[in-house]
Formats: structure tokens, sequence, C-alpha cells
């Protein structure tokens, strides 16, 4: 009886499996028939009530009939899918080219401001970082910018609406004018506040200023400044570090001239030119054949400065120096319009 009962099962299986058409008709009959509840699992459980030679011969039966339906269950399986699949619509010439990866670019500013970190850091300098958006007083006061000075015109300056209530012990205003940053020369008052001499630092970052935009000027663009402070720097450590700095970042030896100029925060001030990273200082057209190359300013740090940042006065002196991250990009790489790095051209930042 029960003999006939699991050939029936199987007999059963194999005529239904052949109305079988899709996947989940398919995973319906399994189930059914082996799933834990089917009647053919319930046989074999049933298995353990019979005598112990009755149970041997019905046993190695229900597993060979379960065998078959397992493989044939299988192979039903791999015919639905080779119907299913379009070997033509999903063919692969393995004889065409492949296609490239795309992967992202830094932007020019990008690759230079590492460089400049890298360059500096092997050097011995700390890289401190400020606050896009300044107080009049770390942005001017400080800097000695007084309140007449010209570089506080709405011409010069983004001044923020938003007026905070004064906290700075120095400042005798009991509000305070927020601005966009003008140059980084704010971190670095912030960082002397908080720390003593003797220290090297550089001052990397987005700067903002009023000003029409053209090929080589633009109201937002990235400085980059130094700032060195002890009881015994001079001019000579200044020209030194510059020029260390410009020979492994341009790989070549590069030599440093300093000219009398006036920023408010040194004393005395300099325009600082580089000999021409084209000619090597033969004279080009790239350096109008002065064998020279203008790059930014520099000098000794005004005492008024340290005095604002709490130190003593005469007691430290040190040499600050900068200039426009983008200025020295457009001189590694020879581009001729700074208003490309802010472009957003994907032509021009896959070129890097």
């Amino acid at each position: 009886m029960k003999k006939e009962k699991i050939k029936n099962l199987s007999n059963q299986f194999f005529q239904e499996i052949q109305t079988v058409q899709s996947e989940d008709q398919l995973f319906q009959l399994e189930k059914k028939y082996l799933g834990r509840k089917s009647e053919f699992i319930g046989f074999l459980k049933s298995l353990k009530n019979l005598a112990p030679e009755e149970r041997k011969q019905f046993g190695r039966l229900a597993n060979e009939i379960k065998k078959e339906i397992t493989q044939k269950l299988e192979e039903k399986k791999k015919e639905l899918i080779e119907k299913s699949f379009d070997f033509e619509k999903e063919s692969l010439d393995v004889t065409m080219p492949g296609r490239k990866k795309g992967v992202g670019h830094l932007n020019p500013i990008s690759i230079v401001r590492y460089k400049i970190e890298d360059i500096f850091s092997r050097m011995g300098y700390e890289v401190a970082d400020g606050s896009e958006i300044e107080t009049e007083f770390y942005n001017f006061d400080a800097l000695n910018i007084p309140a007449h000075h010209p570089a506080r015109d709405m011409q010069d300056t983004f001044w923020l609406q938003q007026k905070i209530k004064n906290q700075h012990p120095k400042v005798k205003r009991e509000e305070e004018r927020l601005a966009m940053r003008s140059q980084t020369s704010a971190g670095q008052v912030k960082y002397m506040e908080k720390h003593k001499p003797p220290f090297r630092i550089i001052v990397p970052g987005k700067c903002f200023r009023n000003e029409a935009t053209d090929t080589t000027h633009e109201h937002t663009f990235y400085q980059f400044e130094a700032l060195v402070v002890g009881e015994n720097i001079n001019v000579g450590h200044l020209k030194f570090t510059a020029q260390e700095f410009f020979s492994q970042f341009f790989k070549q030896k590069v030599k440093i001239r300093l000219r009398p100029s006036y920023f408010p925060f040194t004393e005395p001030g300099f325009e600082f030119d580089i000999t021409c990273t084209v000619c090597h200082g033969k004279g080009c057209s790239a350096c109008q054949g002065g064998g020279w190359l203008e790059l930014g300013g520099a000098g000794m740090v005004n005492q008024n400065v340290f005095e604002a940042s709490g130190y003593p006065r005469n007691k430290y002196q040190g040499f600050a120096w900068g200039f426009g991250i983008e200025r020295l990009a457009m001189m590694k790489y020879g581009i001729d319009d700074v208003r490309l790095f802010h472009s957003g051209d994907l032509r021009f930042i896959k070129q890097f």
C-alpha cells in the first residue's frame, strides 16, 4: 500500500512537470512535492514508525524517488532559463574595444595647493586654517588697516548685512561688522592669539574681493601665506625660504628679487619677483624680456600686528609673504585666463 502510494506521487509529479511553463510554476511545484508540509515529505517522516525491515525497504525507494524529482526540477529550471534568455541580444563580442572608465580630476588649484602644503610640511611648517567670514577687527584692525583705509570701501570688500555683538577686548565698538575675508592674513592673527613663538605656519584658503573680473582678476580666489615668528628672524630668512620653496615647486633653481613696497601689516614691505621659469632669467616673451616674474607681496611683520595679537612690542620679529594660488597655477600650467578655474567646464578640468 505504501509502495503504491509513493509511486503514485512520483508519477503524478512527472505528469505535472510537463505542463510547467515558468519559473514561478516550477517553484510552486517544488513546494508541493518537496516542501516541508508536502505529502511526500510527510511520508518520509512516517517511515520512523515502521518495522526496521520495512523502514529500510521503503526508505531506499523513497530516497531514490526524491533524487529523481530533485534532478528533474534542476533540469526543468535550466531549460526554462535557456528559453527565456535572448542569446543574440545578450551576446558579447570580445573583439570589440573596451570603454574607458571615467575618473575624476582635481582642479589645478587643488593640485597646486596640495603641492604647496607638501613642500612646506617637509620644511617644518604647520598648515593653519581660518574662517571665510571674519569680523572687522581680524580682517582690518588687527592687520594695521585703520578705519579710513581705502581697503574697507564697499568697492573692495564684501560686507555682510549681519552684525554681531563685540566680544574682543581690543575693540571699542559695541557691534562688529562681518565681511568675507579679503586676505588670509586674518587667520595669522587668530593663530598668534593662541600660540607663542617660535613657530612657522602657512595659511591657504579662499578669499573674496569686490572687483570686476577679467583674464587676471576674480572676485573669488585662493591665496596662500607663510608666517614665521621668532626672536631673531630677518629678511635673509624670508628670501631663503621663498627661494627654497620656488626651486622645489618649479623643480629648477630659482632666484628671488625683493623690491621696496608698502603693505599696512609689514614694515618694511616688499614686492618679490622670481627668475622667469621659461627662460631662466635670460629674457623672453613670458617675462617681457626682463628675466623676472612678479609674484606677490612680502615683508617683516609690523609690530602693530604683534601688539594686536597680544605680543609685547619689539620682542619678536617675523616675516610674512603670500600670493594667489591661481597665479602660481597659471604660471605652472600655462593657463591664460583666471576665470577658467571656476568656470565648471569639464573640458578644462580633464586636462589635469
